[in-house]
């Protein structure tokens, strides 16, 4: 009895060692190389490596574990292993990530780089749950001999699993075609169904749209490969914005096109590229005037649109309101 007590509080002992040594060179390192955020963020892996640490001394112990005991402890290390692998993995791709946004200006590249680095994350995570639940599965006995008698007819399993989960299959193979095809990224506008709002997530079966009014519009990712969309922000997030006004034939156009001018001079969303004001149609009792401008983001585009809208009717009702529309009749 004092043994196990004596080896237990080694392996503990052992273990918290192993933490901090790993801790300490994982803060050394990062001292060394404050530009590599890898470091720190590998910190985070401290927990699985000292389940994974505890379990593979106390399987080492000569005859301290037996029977049932000493399997559940070798299970335990093969799930704590996949999660240490996980946890690694995550946190290298994070400082990819974190290390290309420093070094990047250009939104659209990052925007692109942040939804592959986030689809190859969630894809790699997959795959070593998978591993790690094969593995620990094959540790049993029954298991094993269920996997044999099943392999002479895997084929005849494989359609009918095919079959059985074609939806979530194409799904899977969408969102890696959406994340390596740059189509759609996170932070994109897009606009589907008439429906417009911005990408918050993407996973490896559906897309989480937040919608102007932040409800959350949750879309299948086969619906991006598989029905136009419009991406307000694929190349360029700017946008060219349009007012139309229903005016009368004694509109002043000069002067409300100098309006304009003034307007859009004096406006913290417009981006100083583009504006124009031309009267575009008539009809026997008005004109229709439209009017142009850009902006550097959809938000600021809407943002523009409405300013623009308000301040041109103001003007009109005060300076000229014989320019509004009215409805004629005609008197004998």
């Amino acid at each position: 009895m004092l043994r196990l007590l004596l080896t237990l509080l080694a392996v503990a002992a052992a273990t918290l060692a192993v933490g901090w040594l790993v801790d300490q060179a994982l803060q050394r390192a990062g001292a060394r190389h404050p530009g590599s955020p890898v470091w720190a963020l590998l910190r985070r892996c401290r927990i699985p490596l000292q389940l994974v640490a505890v379990a593979g001394l106390l399987l080492a112990a000569p005859r301290l574990l037996t029977g049932d005991v000493r399997h559940s402890v070798f299970l335990l290390l093969i799930a704590c292993t996949g999660w240490l692998i996980v946890r690694i993995t995550a946190a290298v791709l994070e400082a990819v990530l974190a290390r290309y946004e420093s070094t990047t200006e250009d939104p659209a590249r990052l925007q692109r780089v942040r939804t592959q680095i986030g689809m190859l994350r969630r894809v790699v995570g997959a795959l070593i749950a998978v591993v790690t639940i094969a593995v620990i599965l094959l540790t049993f006995e029954a298991a094993r001999t269920i996997g044999a008698s099943l392999l002479a007819s895997a084929g005849i399993i494989g359609i009918v699993a095919g079959v059985a989960a074609q939806g979530t299959l194409g799904n899977f193979f969408a969102g890696l075609q959406i994340a390596f095809s740059d189509t759609v990224r996170i932070g994109d506008t897009v606009v589907m169904e008439a429906q417009q709002g911005t990408v918050e997530e993407i996973t490896l079966s559906y897309l989480v749209v937040r919608l102007w009014d932040y409800r959350r519009l949750i879309v299948p990712v086969s619906y991006f490969v598989s029905k136009p969309f419009e991406n307000w922000t694929r190349k360029d997030p700017g946008l060219l914005a349009s007012v139309l006004l229903h005016l009368d034939h004694s509109t002043p156009v000069p002067a409300l096109r100098e309006r304009l001018r003034r307007t859009l001079a004096g406006s913290t969303h417009w981006d100083g590229a583009e504006w124009a004001l031309w009267v575009v149609d008539s009809t026997p009792s008005t004109i229709l005037v439209r009017a142009t401008m850009t902006a550097r983001s959809p938000d600021e585009t809407f943002a523009l649109r409405c300013t623009v809208r308000e301040d041109l009717i103001a003007y009109l009702r005060e300076e000229h309101p014989e320019a509004l529309p009215r409805i004629r009749t005609n008197e004998d």
